[in-house]
């Protein structure tokens, strides 16, 4: 179903609130981690694959700083980079990639609205849009959750991972909110049923702790993607260091 052998990627995620980077604890939490701008520039001079930047408190003002910040963003990192939170519109994502974005990700919009996947796709093409999916494990199983994880939605993962490829979505951001920031590794059963069951590459998002939990997203996960923020934002992991242990465990990655 899926092409095998591409590179893995690595993707520091940078939650920005106020025009700073922020990181938390099962989306709570939050410590300022610095300006998303100087990070963005050394990640990318790292050897970070891709970048994520998410707008976590997207008010009306905040989208006018946002796309201040993704303008300068894409003066500074010779990367593709990702830009979400509070994209309602064609107009939002149409902004976004002319100030200098190479994709956005949507996730309450398109629960909201599943049409919204079909509009950016067929407007941008699919590689535009990536639908970012925060999850969790519930007794009744896994469930998908919107406004920032605050509220539990009757969709299962499973079911809306299908759907949003069918509408034509070109990347899945899966975010395990019981594995967010406590660093025990990511949720690698799950991430292996989307990964048989959709046909595009799935970022892993929500675990990582230690460089091993990149390896078992790769390799147990079938993800395609890793992404993680307070490992890389706090210095717990270097990227070089990271790419090298996985290229030591037969891991396909760029360094």
């Amino acid at each position: 179903m899926r092409i095998n052998g591409l590179a893995k990627r690595i993707v520091p995620c940078l939650d920005v609130k106020n025009g700073e980077t922020v990181k938390g604890t099962n989306f709570v939490n939050l410590r300022k981690a610095g300006d998303p701008v100087e990070l963005g520039k050394a990640y990318s001079e790292a050897g970070a694959d891709e970048l994520v930047y998410l707008d976590i408190t997207a008010s009306f003002e905040g989208r006018k700083t946002f796309t201040n910040l993704v303008t300068r963003v894409a003066r500074e990192i010779n990367i593709p980079f990702t830009v979400g939170g509070g994209i309602e519109a064609i107009d939002d994502v149409e902004r976004l990639l002319y100030a200098g974005a190479d994709k956005v990700s949507i996730n309450s919009a398109a629960i909201r609205h599943p049409e919204f996947i079909d509009e950016i796709a067929n407007k941008f093409g699919s590689q535009v849009c990536v639908c970012a999916i925060d999850a969790r494990l519930d007794e009744d199983g896994w469930h998908c959750y919107i406004k920032g994880g605050r509220e539990r939605t009757e969709l299962s993962l499973f079911d809306w991972a299908k759907e949003v490829t069918d509408r034509g979505a070109g990347e899945i951001l899966f975010t395990s909110m019981d594995h967010d920031g406590v660093k025990q590794g990511f949720a690698n059963e799950a991430l292996a049923e989307l990964a048989e069951l959709v046909p595009v590459p799935i970022i892993a998002s929500g675990g990582a702790g230690k460089k091993e939990h990149f390896r078992d997203a790769f390799l147990l996960g079938k993800a395609d993607a890793a992404l993680a923020a307070s490992v890389f934002h706090f210095g717990e992991i270097e990227i070089p260091t990271l790419k090298t242990y996985l290229k030591d465990e037969g891991i396909n990655v760029r360094i």
